[in-house]
């Protein structure tokens, strides 16, 4: 199915192309490819107020997650009843935020970004913040099984 990718800001350069692949390679690993999903790039002042509004926490931060289907169990992933249900939700990347943390921490702002994301896409999945050898570990479609704690 499609992914979104917006950038509602300008203070922060976005390289599309690496970050589209490496979330549809994500998407792959995750096994759901089916499920819509949205990526907005925004700066401190929009994510700031999405945390406000939603986290009731006043400042900027990295990433917020909107899942589309609520109330999942760890690793479980939506059973779509009808075609617009294949959706996991909505991913906000304070890319002003994170760049600035990069430079604090003299990080590589492009492979973060892309770091960023991955993290963000796991929450979407099962409410965790996973790591790429974590991921790997796990078969396509299902992160862990529902009722399993995490392995690590």
């Amino acid at each position: 199915m499609s992914l979104i990718i917006r950038n509602l800001q300008r203070a922060i350069p976005i390289r599309r192309v690496p970050l589209r692949k490496n979330i549809e390679e994500l998407r792959s690993i995750l096994g759901v490819q089916k499920f819509d999903l949205g990526v907005i790039c925004v700066s401190n002042m929009y994510i700031q107020q999405l945390n406000r509004t939603y986290r009731q926490k006043n400042i900027p931060t990295d990433v917020l997650s909107f899942p589309f289907h609520e109330n999942l169990k760890g690793g479980e992933l939506p059973q779509p009843c009808i075609q617009d249900d294949y959706n996991l939700g909505d991913i906000f990347l304070g890319v002003e935020y994170i760049y600035q943390q990069c430079r604090q921490n003299h990080d590589d702002y492009n492979s973060i970004l892309t770091g960023e994301d991955v993290s963000s896409k796991h929450h979407l999945v099962d409410g965790r913040r996973w790591t790429r050898p974590q991921l790997d570990r796990h078969p396509p479609g299902r992160l862990t099984r529902p009722g399993d704690s995490c392995p690590w």
